[in-house]
């Protein structure tokens, strides 16, 4: 498929060189991969563990809420119990300190656009970080047989995974041909005995054709879903019981103290927006205010906060249920927070500590100029971490960067933004001032 097709729909700015990373950026990078493994499998066992041990049982009713009985059920399925997602794509902030978790993807987009973006780059001459073709073996490693299933509700992605399928499939040692497919082209005689990459989300279930059917051969073991049908495992709100005192003991059971220390570099604070009231002399703690009444008249330094739906939503991605409180005025952020409150327990919300994210200057392309000029960013990364099917092992196949212009705090695809691969600051082309990290 050409790239204007894989593209349709969409548009950025351009720029003629990969974003540099610095040697402790990249370092940093390659330890966080099996540190969020290490930290999702907690997770995994920490939400069967609250099934069977009473004074854990209040976290599967949080991850749980809001969601049907059949999903629910499906989440606790045993034919895969000890199933995990077979990659990896956290959302990350470029600040002064470093990088910030803003959340963690397991059906992410931008495979695709980033496996062409490393082609393009290094077909210009620069060592994109994953080489040339990492995403594309990483994606072969991570799922050796399965076809791709895109829903209607998920047709966006539809052009870029026929493009990486494509790219599979010319491989000469492609001995499995893929396909993308779409459910309803499909019977479900034709599914028996496949294994699948599903490209869409739990929450839309009710809307996927032959969803039913589906559920029912996967459940058979007919038919097999890959990443596990865990809508738990799906929830922003584990960031925030990482750091939940209550919880300390679990982690420190579960996590090395190296994968512990660098989760708590980069996970923000955070809380559950639940209004349920507290006892007389508790507090939230790190807020240190005695309930959400206080939370709303916070002046505006106090909301340096993030607020956001959790995730079994159909608001909860491309940051359509953000809110930044310091962004906001005293009457927007207490209305905000009003709806966050009454959103719970059918959509729970979470609250986290904002940090702001780092000035660059990066090169863009000017088209009046025909020219590149210094462009003022701040920048969201997004490393794709695949896990090779039957092991552990944890690569780092490519980095997508995403520069958005300054004046953005909330950072995603737009078209003011540049999407970009990323190399190693001392890498071919990546010199001068235009590149510098401020």
């Amino acid at each position: 498929m050409p790239a204007q097709g894989m593209f349709r729909d969409k548009e950025w700015l351009l720029s003629p060189d990969a974003f540099p990373l610095s040697a402790d950026m990249i370092a940093t990078l390659e330890a966080l991969g099996p540190a969020l493994r290490a930290f999702q499998r907690a997770c995994d066992r920490l939400y069967h563990a609250s099934l069977a041990q009473p004074e854990l049982a209040w976290i599967a009713v949080l991850m749980d809420q809001g969601k049907s009985e059949r999903v629910v059920k499906l989440g606790r399925q045993s034919r895969w119990r000890d199933d995990l997602p077979g990659v990896l794509r956290p959302d990350l902030v470029l600040t002064e300190e470093g990088f910030t978790l803003a959340e963690i993807d397991s059906l992410p987009g931008g495979i695709g656009l980033t496996a062409w973006l490393n082609e393009t780059y290094a077909d210009l001459g620069q060592a994109v970080i994953g080489g040339r073709e990492g995403m594309i073996d990483g994606f072969a490693s991570a799922f050796p047989q399965e076809d791709i299933l895109v829903s209607r509700e998920s047709g966006d992605y539809q052009p870029e995974m026929e493009w990486l399928v494509g790219r599979l499939n010319d491989r000469a040692s492609s001995a499995y041909p893929r396909s993308v497919m779409n459910p309803w082209n499909l019977t479900p005689h034709e599914l028996h005995g496949t294994s699948l990459y599903r490209f869409f989300e739990l929450f839309d279930l009710d809307q996927v054709d032959l969803s039913l059917e589906m559920l029912r051969m996967a459940e058979q073991g007919d038919l097999h879903f890959t990443p596990p049908l865990k809508a738990y495992l799906e929830e922003k709100l584990w960031l925030v019981l990482f750091h939940c005192p209550q919880l300390q003991f679990w982690w420190q059971q579960q996590l090395r103290p190296e994968d512990l220390h660098l989760l708590h570099r980069i996970i923000p604070q955070g809380w559950v927006v639940d209004p349920a009231p507290l006892p007389p002399t508790a507090v939230l703690p790190g807020l240190e205010t005695h309930g959400w009444e206080e939370v709303r008249r916070f002046g505006s330094k106090q909301r340096e906060l993030v607020l956001k739906v959790s995730g079994f939503s159909e608001i909860g991605w491309g940051s359509r249920s953000v809110s930044i409180g310091h962004d906001l005025s005293q009457e927007e952020w207490s209305r905000a927070l009003d709806e966050a409150l009454a959103a719970y327990p059918q959509n729970p919300y979470l609250l986290q500590r904002f940090h702001k994210g780092r000035i660059v200057v990066h090169t863009r392309w000017d088209d009046a100029r025909q020219e590149a000029v210094p462009m003022k960013a701040r920048v969201r990364l997004c490393p794709y971490y695949f896990i090779p099917q039957g092991t552990e092992q944890v690569h780092l196949a490519g980095v997508l960067a995403t520069v958005c212009p300054a004046d953005k705090k909330i950072l995603h695809g737009m078209k003011d933004a540049i999407m970009l691969p990323c190399v190693a600051a001392n890498s071919a082309h990546m010199e001068g001032e235009a590149h510098t990290l401020h």
